[in-house]
């Protein structure tokens, strides 16, 4: 079977379930592994992906991403060959992809697996006592939050945070004042997709010198698949830092 991922995060599922040999194309934005996935062809972003080097590479299946790609290529796509459109905005939704795509490429036994593992890791995270609420920020200028309906959103909820932004769908944007008057406890930077610094907080706690500021790695808190498996690490040293 050939393969091409046009979802970062699942090109990496796909080195974990052991397809390596049959993963014929990726976007520029599938980094991971990254001791392997450069000798994979890049056909282009995840948003604007050269339809014909996909063609060419005469896929068996292409794994796509409602969100991350664009309907109009995925409907073009169709007519030459299976694509397999995943929705994800949950830990739930998280596990029956990789489920679904264990199916799809005869790794069965070894999705369960990680979907095994993760939920067990995850079962045993201690959420945050202290209910805080927490901006999350992905962008600036403008600065740009996450809504109730993105996996982000779920896995604040996961480690006992409250989104400020629970009111709001999809990517909502917000000024200075609009941050302050939701008084969040907390701000976190994303580390991707746009790359939060030290200076950003540094300018940020000049408006916000009562909240604790901080970067927080984007891919963990961003990225389903195996990744979750780390992700939940990660979540329970963060909450432990915070509660400390």
């Amino acid at each position: 079977m050939n393969i091409v991922s046009l979802v970062p995060s699942l090109t990496e599922l796909l080195f974990h379930l052991g397809l390596e040999d049959q993963i014929v194309g990726r976007t520029k934005f599938c980094i991971h592994p990254s001791d392997k996935v450069t000798s994979i062809p890049k056909i282009g972003g995840t948003k604007n992906i050269n339809i014909q080097k996909i063609i060419d590479l005469k896929p068996d299946l292409i794994i796509a991403n409602k969100e991350e790609n664009t309907k109009a290529d995925i409907e073009i796509l169709k007519q030459s060959c299976k694509v397999h459109v995943t929705e994800i905005a949950n830990f739930k939704e998280a596990i029956f992809a990789i489920d679904d795509i264990g199916l799809m490429t005869n790794t069965a036994d070894k999705a369960t697996s990680i979907i095994e593992e993760i939920e067990e890791l995850f079962s045993n995270l201690k959420p945050t006592l202290k209910k805080a609420k927490v901006c999350y920020l992905i962008w600036q200028e403008p600065y740009m939050s996450i809504g109730n309906d993105t996996y982000i959103h779920s896995m604040l909820e996961i480690c006992g945070f409250e989104n400020i932004c629970k009111d709001h769908t999809r990517y909502p944007e917000l000024t200075l004042e609009e941050i302050k008057s939701r008084q969040p406890d907390y701000i976190f930077l994303s580390s991707e997709p746009f790359p939060f610094k030290q200076q950003h907080i540094d300018e940020l706690q000049v408006h916000f010198p009562e909240c604790k500021i901080l970067l927080v790695d984007g891919e963990y808190f961003s990225w389903y698949g195996n990744r979750m498996i780390d992700a939940a690490k990660y979540f329970q040293s963060l909450i432990n830092e915070l509660d400390n």
